[in-house]
C-alpha cells in the first residue's frame, strides 16, 4: 500500500531513474549529511536495527549508507564490525531494486560465494535488505540483516514486509536528521547574511545576555572606536564622555534592572580620539515567563543633527534677546515722544502696557533662560499678574492646555486689552470688583472653551466697537480662527472664546 507520507517514497514504487546515476544518488546522500552522524550510529536508527534482527531472527542487522567507496553504519545491532569497503558491500546490490534482496545462502551464491565477508568475519551466510530510499526516489542504502547459518527458507510474507516498513522508518528518521541539518544550514546562512546586513548598517549593533554581557557588536563598534568588541556596560562607559557618563550610567542601570528599554544621548570617543554624540536605544527580549532573556540595542551618531540643533538654539537665543531688545526701545521711544506732548501720556502708558504684555508672553514661550512653561494658564497668570493684587481679585480655574509660540502673541493681546478695559471702565475699576477666567476643553476635543466673567464692577453697556474690540477679534477670528460671543450683564462683561486647539498648539 502506498504511503500518505509526502517526504516519503510510495512503498513498491520503482526507483526514480534520474536518481538512479552515481553522481546524482550521491548528491541526494551529501544532503543527508552522513558525515555528521556518529560513528557509533543514531540511535534511533540502531534501535530500528535491533527491532529489525528480532523480527527476521538474526544476529546482526545494520542501517547501512553506501558512499562513494564505501558504505557506513548509521545504525546498527548485534556486531561491532569495522565499516567494508564499497567493493566488499553486499548493500550496493540491494541499491539496484526497490524490493528487498534475500540471499538464503551466500557461500552458495556464485555472486557472493568469493566475498571476503563470506570467505572470513562475519562469515555472511543469510543476507537480506530492504533498500532505503529518499522522498526524491534516490537509493541510498539499506537496511540489512545477517545470519552466520544458512536459511534455505529465506524471510516470510511477514518478515519481508516488516523489513520495508522498517526501512521506510529508518529513512524518515534519515529525512529528520537532513531537515534538521538544512534548517541549522539555513539559520547559519540567514545569521551570516543578517550579520552582512547589520556591518553595512551605518549604526552600531549590538546584543547581550541577560546578565548585560555582550555578544554581538556589528563592525561599526570598531570601525568608530577603534577598540574590540566590550564585555560588559564598564568597557563601553569607559569611552563615554566625562560630562555624560553619570546619565547614561544612571539610565541604563534603571533600564536593566526594571527590565524597561533604554534611551540615552552622549558623547562618544571615536578612534581619532574626537568625540561624537550618540543616540543609544536598548530594547529588553522578555521569554515567555516574563523575565528579561536578551537585550538588543543601537548606536546612532547624531553629532551633525545635535550640532544643528545647537545652532539653532543659539539662533534662537539671540533672536530672542534681540526681540526684547526692540520690546525695549519701542516703549523707551513711546514714552519719550510722550515726555513731549503731555495730552498724548494715557495712551502713550496704554500702548506701553501692550508692549509690556507682548514682552511678557515673549519670555513665557521663548525664555531667554530656562523654560517657564508652554501652557495656557501659566501665560494667562503671567499676564494677569500686573492686575492681581493678592486679594484674588482674579481668579483663575479650569483644564489646562498647551500652547504654541504663534499663538502667544494674539493670546497676550486679547487678554491684555480686556484687562486693561476691566481696570478703566469694569470691575477692576471699582472695590470688591472681580474677574473669573475658566478654561474648559472636555466638552469638544477640538475646541478650547475660555470664559471671561466680571463681577461686582459697574454695568456693561453696549457702546461703539472702539479699537481694543477690533484688536480683539481680529487676533481671536482673524489669527486664530476661533469665535467670540460678548455679553453685557448687571455685574460687568461677559466674554465667551471659542478656539481651535490645532491654532493654541501652533
Amino acid at each position: 500500500m502506498p504511503t500518505t507520507d509526502p517526504s516519503s517514497w510510495p512503498a513498491g514504487a520503482a526507483l526514480a531513474p534520474e536518481f538512479c546515476t552515481e553522481d546524482a544518488r550521491l548528491s541526494i546522500l551529501a544532503a543527508h549529511g552522513p558525515e555528521a552522524i556518529d560513528a557509533a550510529g543514531d540511535p534511533e536508527l540502531s534501535e530500528i536495527a535491533a527491532f529489525a534482527a528480532k523480527l527476521c531472527d538474526t544476529p546482526v542487522a545494520f542501517v547501512t549508507l553506501v558512499l562513494a567507496d564505501a558504505q557506513q553504519f548509521v545504525g546498527r545491532s548485534g556486531s561491532d564490525m569495522a565499516e567494508p569497503p564499497r567493493s566488499a558491500s553486499f548493500c550496493i546490490h540491494g541499491l539496484e531494486r526497490a524490493e528487498p534482496l534475500v540471499i538464503p545462502d551466500a557461500s552458495r551464491d556464485p555472486e557472493f560465494a568469493d566475498s571476503p565477508l563470506v570467505l572470513g568475519d562475519p562469515y555472511i551466510r543469510f543476507y537480506a535488505s530492504a533498500p532505503l530510499i529518499s522522498h526524491e526516489g534516490a537509493p541510498l542504502g539499506t537496511l540489512c540483516v545477517i545470519d552466520p547459518l544458512p536459511r534455505e527458507q529465506g524471510l516470510s510474507d511477514l518478515q519481508r514486509e516488516g523489513l520495508q516498513v522498517l526501512a521506510r522508518a529508518a529513512m524518515r528518521r534519515l529525512g529528520a536528521l537532513r531537515q534538521q541539518r538544512e534548517a541549522v544550514e539555513q539559520i547559519t546562512e540567514h545569521a551570516r547574511t543578517m550579520r552582512e546586513i547589520a556591518n553595512l548598517v551605518p549604526a552600531i549593533i549590538w546584543s547581550a545576555d541577560r546578565d548585560g554581557r555582550f555578544d554581538y557588536y556589528n563592525s561599526r563598534w570598531q570601525e568608530a572606536t577603534g577598540l574590540p568588541q566590550p564585555e560588559n556596560a564598564n568597557a563601553w562607559i569607559s569611552v563615554v564622555h566625562p560630562d555624560d557618563t553619570e546619565s547614561a550610567v544612571t539610565a541604563w542601570t534603571g533600564s536593566f534592572a526594571e527590565g524597561r528599554p533604554f534611551e540615552s544621548e552622549f558623547r562618544l570617543k571615536q578612534a581619532d580620539g574626537t568625540w561624537r554624540w550618540m543616540m543609544s536605544r536598548a530594547l529588553p527580549f522578555h521569554e515567555a515567563e516574563g523575565a528579561v532573556g536578551r537585550w538588543y540595542g543601537t548606536l546612532t551618531d547624531i553629532d551633525d543633527s545635535h550640532r544643528r540643533s545647537e545652532n539653532r538654539d543659539l539662533l534662537a537665543r539671540e533672536l530672542s534677546h534681540r526681540i526684547k531688545n526692540i520690546f525695549a526701545v519701542v516703549a523707551g521711544l513711546v514714552s519719550l515722544r510722550a515726555r513731549r506732548r503731555p495730552e498724548a501720556a494715557a495712551f502713550a502708558d496704554e500702548l506701553n502696557g501692550a508692549i509690556r504684555a507682548l514682552g511678557r508672553a515673549h519670555d513665557f514661550v521663548r525664555p531667554l533662560e530656562g523654560v517657564k512653561g508652554t501652557n495656557l494658564i501659566g501665560l494667562l497668570t503671567e499676564l494677569m499678574a500686573p492686575y492681581a493684587d493678592g486679594t484674588g481679585r482674579i481668579a483663575l480655574t479650569g483644564k489646562d492646555c498647551a500652547i504654541g509660540v504663534r499663538a502667544a502673541t494674539p493670546l497676550a493681546l486679547t487678554f491684555h486689552e480686556l484687562a486693561t478695559n476691566a481696570v478703566k471702565y469694569g470691575s477692576l475699576s471699582v472695590e470688591g470688583g472681580s474677574v473669573a477666567i475658566e478654561i474648559d476643553d472636555a466638552k469638544d476635543a477640538a475646541l478650547a472653551r475660555i470664559t471671561w466673567r466680571e463681577s461686582g464692577g459697574p454695568a456693561a453697556h453696549l457702546g461703539e466697537e472702539g479699537f481694543g474690540s477690533r484688536l480683539i477679534k481680529s487676533a481671536i477670528e482673524g489669527q486664530l480662527g476661533g469665535r467670540i460671543e460678548r455679553r453685557f450683564a448687571s455685574g460687568g462683561l461677559e466674554i465667551d472664546l471659542e478656539i481651535p486647539l490645532a491654532s493654541i498648539l501652533s
